[in-house]
């Protein structure tokens, strides 16, 4: 999945308007302008397509954290440079606030199981002999599951 299609999914997902996405890079420390925004909610294939770098949507995950949670006290997190499925996934629970079994939850509505053990293998270091990548699939069911929950009213069409 590109950082595109994330962002489009969040947007949806949580109802955010281009004002509120603005905020979310603000509460970042990061400014970025509408038409940047627009850019990058763009579909590809479209006039004025836009991915955001990797560097750009870590900004808005780390916004999306302070936003949901607010900003911890001292320094903010440098964002990432290089993303993954794994830091993307860590990123919005951290923000969601979600335990293990949440998680497992939101992925239950879309038929797709997952045990806790690999769920914590995601959360791991590369290095470690347990680690797993967290594949397109997982992450997109994810995604589908937050909307079948957040927006069951229109997520059936």
């Amino acid at each position: 999945m590109t950082n595109n299609d994330i962002l489009r999914r969040l947007r949806y997902t949580f109802n955010l308007a281009d004002t509120t996405m603005i905020e979310i890079f603000a509460a970042a420390d990061h400014d970025v302008t509408q038409q940047q925004v627009i850019g990058w909610l763009t579909r590809e294939g479209e006039e004025g397509y836009v991915d955001p770098s990797d560097t750009e949507f870590a900004i808005f995950l780390n916004g999306f954290i302070n936003t949901k949670r607010g900003k911890r006290d001292g320094e903010q997190p440098a964002p990432e440079s290089k993303l993954n499925n794994n830091i993307i996934l860590m990123k919005l629970r951290i923000a969601l606030n979600m335990k293990t079994e949440d998680v497992i939850d939101v992925l239950a509505l879309t038929d797709f199981s997952l045990s806790k053990h690999e769920l914590s293998a995601f959360s791991r270091k590369a290095d470690n002999k347990h680690y797993r990548v967290c594949n397109d699939q997982i992450l997109r069911n994810f995604l589908t599951g937050l909307q079948l929950q957040l927006r069951p009213e229109v997520s059936g069409e």
